[in-house]
C-alpha cells in the first residue's frame, strides 16, 4: 500500500509572520498580501551583494503603491526540502504473480439478469436492450466462479457463442465475462489475444480478482475482422470495469477501443459500485495495479471512482477519446508515475477532479493533447505534482481549477498553446523549482473567476475566488505574454524565479498589480535581493485594530 504522501511543512503563513514581527493581529484579517523576493532577471549585478543584509524578521517599508504597501521580508520561511516521492520498487510483475491463488474454480453460462455484480448495466430496459439486441435472445454471460481459472484453458470447455479460439492463442468471447465475488480470472501469455466481440456485447466485469498480463485485449469489430474504432460517443464498445471489494492487475498487456459514453462503461475503470448499491453492499473499496501497459483508442484511458491507494506506473496512454487518465470522485493516496499520455483528442492527458486528495504525480509525459496536460480539478487537495515533462498541448501546461493546498514541484512545462501553468480560485498552491518556457501566453497565472452563472453544481463543487501563490526558483524563459500574471491575488509569494528571454522588445513586463509596482519591486529584488512581502492597506489597517 503507498505510504501517506510527503507533504513537507508548508513556509509560515503570513498571518504566522506578523506575529513573529511583533505585530499586532486580528482574528478575521484578511490574507491579501503579496510577497516577492529575488526576483532574477538573469544574472544579479554585482553590486546587488554589496547592500547591506537587514536583520531576519525586521520589514523595511518602501513605498506606498495604490493598495498596497511594499515592505521587505525574510526569506528563510519559504525554504523547502525535495518531496519524498513513494518508492515503486514493488509494483513489479514478479509482486503481482505472487498476488495469484491457483485453488480451482469453474466457468459456467448464466443469464445476466438479478445478477448483482451486472446490474448496472441490466437494471434499466433500455441497457438491458443493449444486449437483447446483440445476442438476440435473454442475455447470457460467462460467469467465473468458487476459484482459480485460466482463460487459456477454457478453450473447448464453453460454447463456442460463448468462447472460441479462433486460432492458436487467440480467443473471441461472444458472451460478457463476469468474475464472481471469490473468484479469479488470469489472462496470461498463453493468451495471445482476447477479443471482446462487439457485435454480440462482450464485456469484462471484475467482483474479484482479475489478472491481465503479457496479453493483449481488443474490442473487437467481428464484421469487420478489426478493432472496434471509435466512431460515435454512444455507440457501444467492450469496457473493463472492476468493483467495490475486487482487485485488478494489468501488467505488460496492451488494450484497444475500449469504452464509450455510458456510466461505467468508459474504457478501463476500477470503481466503487453507485451510490445506491454501495449503501446496502458496503463493499471495501477497489484496488488494483496498472503496469507497463499499452492503451490505444479508450473513450477513457483510465477511469476511478472512490477507489484508494491505486497504482498507475509506467504504462502507455496514446490517442485515446476523452482523457487519457482519469481519477475522480473521492479517490485517495493514488500513485500516477512513469506514465506517457498523449494525442487524447477531446480533452485532457491527465486529469483528477472532485476531491481527489493526498495523490501524486510524478515523472509522467504528457504532451500533444487537446486541452491540457495535467489538470487538478473540482477541490482536489494535498497532492504533489513533480518532475513531469509536460509540453505541446493545445490548452495550459499544468491547469489548476479550484484546488487548493497542491505542490507543483521541479516540472519542465514547455511550449503549450495557452498559459505554463495557470491557477483559478486556488489557495495556497505552491509553485516550486519549475522551469515554464516558450508557452504561447503567460509562463505563470493566477486569476479567480465567478462560476455561480456556469453548469456547474455549486452545492456538489462548491468554490471560493480566491487565488494564492508561492512560487520559489525555477525559470519563466521566453513565454509569449509575459513570465508571470496575477489577478486579484490573496497573497503571492516568489523568490529566486529566474525570468529570462522576453519575447517583448521592451523587456520584462508584468501586467496587472505586479504591473503597477514592477520599477520598485525589480529595483528592490535585484538590487538587494531580498525577499519583499507586499500588503493590501486595508489589510495593515485591521491588522493595526
Amino acid at each position: 500500500m503507498p505510504c501517506q504522501p510527503a507533504t513537507p511543512d508548508s513556509p509560515l503563513s503570513l498571518r504566522e509572520r506578523a506575529r513573529v514581527r511583533g505585530e499586532s493581529q486580528h482574528q478575521n484579517a484578511p490574507l491579501a498580501t503579496l510577497l516577492l523576493g529575488s526576483l532574477l532577471l538573469a544574472t544579479a549585478p554585482s553590486w546587488a551583494a554589496e547592500t547591506p543584509a537587514k536583520q531576519p524578521g525586521i520589514t523595511q517599508t518602501l513605498k506606498e503603491s495604490g493598495n498596497y504597501t511594499v515592505t521587505a521580508a525574510p526569506a528563510e520561511p519559504l525554504h523547502l526540502d525535495p518531496p519524498k516521492l513513494p518508492d515503486l520498487s514493488g509494483y513489479t510483475a514478479e509482486a503481482v504473480e505472487k498476488k495469484i491463488d491457483r485453488k480451482p474454480g469453474k466457468a459456467t453460462v448464466q443469464r445476466m439478469v438479478q445478477q448483482q455484480p451486472l446490474k448496472e448495466f441490466t437494471g434499466g430496459q433500455n441497457r438491458l436492450g443493449e444486449w437483447v439486441k446483440r445476442q438476440r435472445q435473454m442475455p447470457q454471460a460467462i460467469f467465473i466462479d468458487g476459484g482459480y481459472v485460466n482463460l487459456a484453458q477454457l478453450a473447448g470447455k464453453l460454447p463456442k457463442n460463448a468462447l472460441e479460439q479462433v486460432e492458436p492463442g487467440v480467443f473471441v468471447a461472444r458472451l460478457p465475462i463476469v468474475v464472481n465475488q471469490g473468484a479469479t480470472l488470469d489472462i496470461d501469455k498463453g493468451v495471445k489475444e482476447l477479443r471482446l466481440s462487439q457485435d454480440r456485447g462482450a464485456f469484462l466485469v471484475n467482483d474479484g480478482k482479475l489478472f491481465i498480463r503479457d496479453s493483449k485485449v481488443t474490442a473487437w469489430n467481428e464484421a469487420k475482422k478489426e478493432p472496434a474504432w471509435y466512431r460515435t460517443p454512444n455507440e457501444f464498445r467492450p469496457f473493463l470495469v472492476s468493483w467495490g471489494g475486487a482487485e485488478a492487475y494489468l501488467v505488460n498487456s496492451t488494450f484497444t477501443s475500449f469504452g464509450y459514453n455510458a456510466s461505467k462503461a468508459y474504457g478501463i475503470s476500477i470503481s466503487q459500485y453507485s451510490p445506491g448499491m454501495d449503501k446496502t453492499m458496503k463493499r471495501p473499496r477497489p484496488k488494483g495495479w496498472v503496469l507497463d501497459s499499452t492503451f490505444i483508442d479508450a473513450w477513457y484511458g483510465f477511469y476511478c471512482y472512490e477507489a484508494d491507494d491505486l497504482v498507475v506506473k509506467g504504462n502507455t496512454y496514446r490517442d485515446n477519446i476523452v482523457y487519457g487518465i482519469d481519477p475522480h470522485d473521492r479517490s485517495h493516496r493514488l500513485i500516477i508515475a512513469g506514465n506517457t499520455v498523449h494525442g487524447t483528442k477531446k480533452k485532457h492527458g491527465i486529469i483528477v477532479s472532485r476531491e481527489v486528495n493526498d495523490s501524486w504525480i510524478f515523472n509522467n509525459k504528457t504532451f500533444d493533447n487537446h486541452l491540457s496536460g495535467i489538470v487538478l480539478d473540482r477541490n482536489s487537495e494535498r497532492n504533489l505534482v513533480a518532475y513531469n515533462e509536460v509540453y505541446r498541448n493545445q490548452s495550459d501546461g499544468i491547469t489548476v481549477y479550484e484546488s487548493g493546498d497542491n505542490l507543483i514541484y521541479a516540472n519542465q512545462v514547455l511550449g503549450n498553446r495557452r498559459h505554463g501553468i495557470r491557477v483559478r480560485n486556488s489557495v495556497n498552491l505552491r509553485l516550486y523549482e519549475n522551469v515554464a518556457a516558450g508557452n504561447q501566453l503567460i509562463g505563470v497565472y493566477g486569476h479567480i473567476k465567478d462560476l455561480t452563472n456556469t453548469d456547474r453544481n455549486i452545492n456538489l463543487d462548491p468554490f471560493d475566488t480566491k487565488v494564492s501563490l508561492i512560487v520559489v526558483g525555477g525559470k519563466l524563459i521566453g513565454n509569449g505574454s509575459g513570465p508571470l500574471s496575477v489577478d486579484s491575488p490573496l497573497s503571492l509569494e516568489l523568490y529566486k524565479v529566474a525570468m529570462l528571454a522576453p519575447t517583448k522588445s521592451s523587456g520584462i513586463s508584468l501586467p496587472g498589480i505586479l504591473g503597477e509596482k514592477q520599477d520598485e519591486i525589480l529595483d528592490l529584488l535585484v538590487r538587494q535581493q531580498r525577499a519583499v512581502l507586499i500588503d493590501p492597506v486595508e489589510s495593515q489597517a485591521e491588522l493595526q485594530d
